[in-house]
C-alpha cells in the first residue's frame, strides 16, 4: 500500500513538474542607456530649481522617498515637499548637476552624485541620490542625501 502511494506520489509529481512552464530568461539589460536615462533624469530634477517649478520638482520623487537632512530625515513625498517648498519662494537658493552616475546590472536603482552649487557657482556640498526605476519605466528619486564638499575630497576622488 505505501509502495503504491509512493509512486502515485511520484508520478503526480512528475506530472505537475511536465507541466509548470519554465521562467523565461529576464531580458537584457542596456545599462548604457539605462545611465543616459538617469543622467537625463537628475538633470531634469536640477532643471526644476532654476526653472523655479516644484510641480516638476515633486513629479520626480517617490511616494516613499527619504530626504537626509541632518538628524531628522524627511519621510515621504509628502514631507518633503512641505519642507523643500521654501526653496522654490524667490531666487534660487543652490543648484546641482550629477557628475557620477552608476545603475544596476538589473536596472532597479541608480545613484547620482556631485556638486552643488551657491548662486555665485561655487561649490558648497555634495549631493547623493537614489533612483528607482519604476514599473512605467520612469525614474524617481527614493533617497536624497547632502554631504561636506570637503577641499582634500577632489584629490582622492
Amino acid at each position: 500500500m505505501i509502495r503504491r502511494l509512493s509512486i502515485l506520489l511520484s508520478c503526480l509529481l512528475m506530472a505537475a513538474c511536465a507541466s509548470t512552464p519554465p521562467t523565461p530568461p529576464a531580458p537584457p539589460v542596456d545599462v548604457a542607456a539605462l545611465t543616459r536615462d538617469v543622467t537625463a533624469a537628475e538633470t531634469a530634477f536640477a532643471q526644476t530649481m532654476a526653472d523655479r517649478d516644484f510641480a516638476a520638482f515633486g513629479a520626480l520623487i517617490a511616494e516613499d522617498a527619504i530626504f537626509v537632512n541632518g538628524r531628522n530625515p524627511l519621510r515621504g513625498k509628502a514631507a518633503i515637499l512641505a519642507d523643500w517648498k521654501r526653496f522654490f519662494d524667490g531666487p534660487a537658493p543652490f543648484s546641482w548637476k550629477p557628475e557620477t552616475v552608476v545603475v544596476l546590472d538589473d536596472g532597479s536603482l541608480a545613484q547620482t552624485k556631485g556638486p552643488v552649487f551657491d548662486p555665485a557657482g561655487k561649490p558648497i556640498l555634495e549631493f547623493r541620490s537614489t533612483w528607482r526605476r519604476e514599473p512605467d519605466g520612469r525614474w524617481l528619486i527614493i533617497f536624497d542625501d547632502g554631504a561636506c564638499r570637503c577641499a582634500d575630497k577632489s584629490a582622492a576622488d
